[in-house]
């Protein structure tokens, strides 16, 4: 770190450019009441100091990963999921303080302004470098789930976008980065490790985290260069694009059907739709079924390029494609 600064000053960058480096919230060795924050014994004094002095001296933050989840998991009994998912109805007090806490992030984050006061580094900030939840976990990975997986990460966007502070620091805004853009297939692990992103590795969100334009009001207007929407003009369906990688269409069926809110009753094998049995034919009623009812805008009907606006009503015999206008 102290080579890389040395470098920004040289290039006269050292301003606008600050050093760091993450920490896993291992680094404690009690955590709790907030108050009561301290580094571990065997670090603290010849690895936490010299960090925090150069970070003290150099204004940037200290960096440190938060995951309320393996609380959570390792304890499922007695942590409150609500706790942890920003949605507790009342606080946690600390008794040292008096401080009440609404959510287990800030108090993971308290924790670690405690342990760095405890050192006398009470000056330095502090960036949640990781933080998230898993979509989808093993049997023994309790709250591993797409609902609790939303719910966190939704909840912590709103509260990070209050521009409230923790109970201890209320004046020093919180910034964090969500853990991970994308799920990761090939990593080892338990299944939960795998399953952190927003998005599948083809590109599909596995839910919306608040995050996801579905339509021209959301998350800011189209860009002059963007493609008209569809829903004031002719009609138009989406539908599969021949010769798509099945294992892509199924994704596509799997996020259309499920948290992007597609009715695919039809396309069970008691529906109007289901003959023809086929991947494609089941992907076109259900990206349809998606892209009108997000407003039938261009980039509704994409699916990692597995879709496409037809002018053609693909509807036949009693299976009847929903065209919203």
């Amino acid at each position: 770190m102290k080579n890389l600064h040395t470098a920004l000053i040289y290039l006269g960058l050292d301003e606008r450019l600050k050093v760091s480096t993450p920490h896993s919230l291992g680094v404690l060795s009690i955590s709790y009441p907030p108050s009561a924050g301290s580094f571990r014994s065997d670090i603290a004094t010849s690895a936490m100091k010299p960090v925090l002095d150069f970070l003290s001296r150099t204004g940037s933050a200290f960096m440190v990963n938060a995951y309320p989840f393996f609380a959570y998991k390792s304890n499922p009994t007695n942590v409150s999921l609500d706790y942890c998912l920003f949605r507790a109805a009342t606080g946690i007090t600390d008794p040292n303080t008096n401080l009440i806490y609404t959510n287990m992030l800030d108090a993971m984050v308290d924790a670690v302004y405690s342990a760095m006061d405890s050192l006398g580094y009470n000056g330095v900030g502090i960036v949640v470098s990781e933080t998230g939840w898993p979509s989808s976990g093993d049997e023994n990975e309790t709250g591993a789930s797409v609902e609790n997986a939303m719910s966190y990460n939704r909840n912590l966007i709103a509260h990070l976008s209050s521009g409230k502070g923790t109970p201890l620091k209320p004046d020093a805004s919180t910034e964090a980065f969500i853990f991970a853009l994308f799920n990761e297939n090939q990593k080892s692990g338990p299944s939960s490790e795998r399953n952190y992103g927003l998005f599948t590795p083809s590109g599909l969100p596995v839910y919306d985290a608040g995050l996801v334009r579905s339509s021209p009001s959301a998350a800011g207007s189209p860009s002059s260069q963007a493609p008209e929407s569809n829903s004031s003009h002719e009609a138009a369906w989406c539908i599969a694009k021949n010769e798509t990688d099945a294992s892509v269409l199924l994704s596509g069926i799997n996020f259309a059907c499920g948290v992007g809110g597609a009715d695919c009753s039809a396309i069970q094998s008691s529906g109007s739709c289901y003959d023809p049995p086929t991947l494609a034919s089941h992907a076109s009623y259900a990206y349809n079924d998606y892209y009108q009812k997000r407003g039938r805008n261009p980039w509704n009907c994409d699916f990692d390029g597995t879709a496409v606006v037809s002018t053609t009503d693909p509807s036949y015999g009693s299976c009847q494609y929903l065209l919203k206008r």
